[in-house]
């Protein structure tokens, strides 16, 4: 990461094509030694290509790699206000009915968790 790193600083310096000195140059400059292995693969990988190339190829795989989800999907839109409304309602039941169990199972133990 932190050959890559200093491979982008340096294209962002206005070196369109960064060498092996230039980034182990940037990593002596933050007393990293940089490991030539790395950086000899970094370069070989990325010869010929243009880094905004590379950067929005990686974009648009990110964008097909599932990221997880927390809290479920959107409301869909009501087709009548009377449906609406009750589904509204029912949320307010479920959110109270997930509160009260909570409070329930501390009393159940006897003791606080902060006394």
């Amino acid at each position: 990461m932190r050959v890559i790193s200093a491979y982008l600083l340096a294209v962002l310096g206005g070196n369109e094509s960064p060498n092996a000195d230039d980034i182990k140059t940037i990593l002596d400059s933050v007393s990293i030694e940089a490991d030539s292995e790395r950086v000899d693969q970094l370069l070989s990988e990325l010869e010929g290509k243009s880094i905004e190339e590379v950067i929005a190829s990686g974009v648009s795989k990110l964008a097909s790699v599932p990221s997880g989800g927390g809290g479920g999907g959107g409301a869909a839109a009501g087709g009548g206000g009377g449906a609406a409304a009750a589904g509204g309602a029912a949320e307010e039941k479920a959110e109270e009915k997930k509160d009260e169990p909570e409070e329930e199972s501390d009393e159940d133990m006897g003791f606080s968790l902060f006394d």
